[in-house]
């Protein structure tokens, strides 16, 4: 049993355990890849989504995303008011908006993708391609479990 085990008592085998402190290392990582940009993980979402479903709604981007329908409100504002996604009247429901990514929303998504390849081989840099694609099959058969997803 290794050092950190004893440490950690009767948390050595607990998966959600692990997943967290994984999850933290990325996510402080990846605050650092995007030092500058202004951007969060939960932004970059939203302009991939919105950049690869032109016209899209809100609320679909929400479903897709997992988040919550009174979050989307600000972040849609947010990433509005920095002119990196447009809102428009949708043209089949007027009580609706569509969004589009705009020209400045499309150049920030493609500077934080390349950030996030560096992250992502920073952070995976002892993994090989088949162990890279393991834990991304592993890791989604635990989110295909998540009930909000349904």
């Amino acid at each position: 049993m290794s050092r950190e085990q004893n440490e950690i008592g009767a948390l050595g085998p607990v998966v959600g355990y692990h997943l967290r402190r994984a999850s933290g290392a990325f996510a402080a990582d990846f605050a650092t890849a995007m030092e500058g940009t202004g951007m969060r993980q939960v932004l970059v979402g939203i302009l991939s989504v919105v950049a690869g479903s032109p016209g899209i709604n809100q609320g679909a981007v929400g479903r897709v995303l997992g988040i919550k329908r009174a979050n989307m409100v600000s972040l849609i504002n947010e990433l509005v008011d920095a002119g990196l996604i447009a809102r428009e009247v949708d043209r089949a429901d007027r009580r609706a908006f569509s969004l589009g990514i705009t020209d400045a929303g499309r150049s920030m998504l493609n500077e934080c993708l390349e950030r996030i390849t560096t992250h992502e081989a920073r952070m995976l840099a002892e993994f090989s391609a088949a162990e890279k694609a393991t834990l991304l099959e592993l890791l989604g058969r635990i989110e295909r479990r998540d009930p909000a997803a349904d």
